[in-house]
């Protein structure tokens, strides 16, 4: 299903530029439909030449055009694009932001009273197509402006609505999630290397095993806890790695991570919401 709206991109780094991939490439939106304003041309001629896109060093050129604006800058430097987009906004303009810890109620009242927001929290598998993004309503976003967004972010994975309130959850899990798998990877790794394997080995190994775990568990559409004890027999091999990782306080560890993650998340918000005041 294609989207009739106009695009515009504060922001051309990594996330926007893994959004209006994912855009182009499921022709969700056309490549004409679509602009990006940026500081740094580099990132700009990347954009045109790969994707098609037109593109601007001036933000408010491309707000002035959109019916929708996402904002795809980092959480720091809300404070000072926000005056700009909001002097170049159209009075019907949706503006989705994908910035971490930016409550919405920040962005509204930075923009023109009755401005519709709703905010995401994607994460960097987007870039590959395998986002996980979660979408939450704003005070004044509307039905069909979630399913807008949801529609927008399934080109680039799967979208979920959840809260506000649990966005810093969602960005401490799903957020920050692909680097604690990365981490993950980087001990497998390390642990075949130990054992006698060659590096590149074992990193193969070691990346196919939990891509094709995460695969396994999608497509049975069963539970973490019963795959594990499906392929955990008493007394074999993995029953003993089990045992070493719980001694070791691995799931702790990993839920240590989120709670930490999730947490700075709150702590963005708050200092985003000082430096308004």
């Amino acid at each position: 299903m294609s989207v009739e709206h106009t695009i515009a991109f504060v922001g051309g780094g990594n996330m926007a530029r893994a959004l209006i991939r994912g855009l182009v490439g499921t022709a969700t939106v056309g490549a004409d439909q679509i602009i990006a304003a940026d500081p740094d041309e580099s990132k700009l001629r990347t954009l045109e030449d790969d994707l098609g896109i037109r593109c601007t060093g001036n933000n408010a050129k491309a707000v002035e055009e959109a019916s929708v604006v996402i904002l795809a800058t980092k959480p720091q430097l809300f404070a000072q694009i926000l005056p700009g987009v909001a002097a170049a906004l159209g009075g019907d303009t949706l503006v989705i932001s994908v910035a971490a810890g930016i409550p919405t109620d920040l962005i509204e009242r930075a923009l023109p009273a009755g401005t519709r927001v709703v905010r995401t929290m994607p994460n960097t598998p987007a870039l590959v197509g395998a986002g996980a993004t979660a979408i939450a309503a704003g005070s004044l976003a509307t039905e069909e402006d979630l399913a807008l967004a949801e529609m927008l972010f399934r080109s680039v994975g799967i979208s979920v609505r959840v809260l506000e309130a649990q966005l810093d959850a969602v960005t401490g899990l799903s957020g920050s999630g692909p680097a604690y798998v990365f981490a993950m990877i980087e001990a497998l790794r390390d642990g075949g290397v130990q054992e006698g394997l060659p590096e590149d080995t074992a990193l193969q190994l070691a990346s196919q095993t939990v891509f094709g775990a995460a695969r396994l568990m999608r497509d049975e559409n069963e539970t973490p806890e019963v795959l594990r004890e499906r392929v955990t027999s008493p007394g074999g091999t993995t029953r003993a790695g089990l045992d070493a990782l719980s001694g070791g306080g691995f799931a702790e560890a990993v839920r240590g991570a989120v709670r930490a993650a999730t947490r700075r998340s709150v702590e963005l918000g708050k200092i985003a919401e000082d430096a308004e005041s």
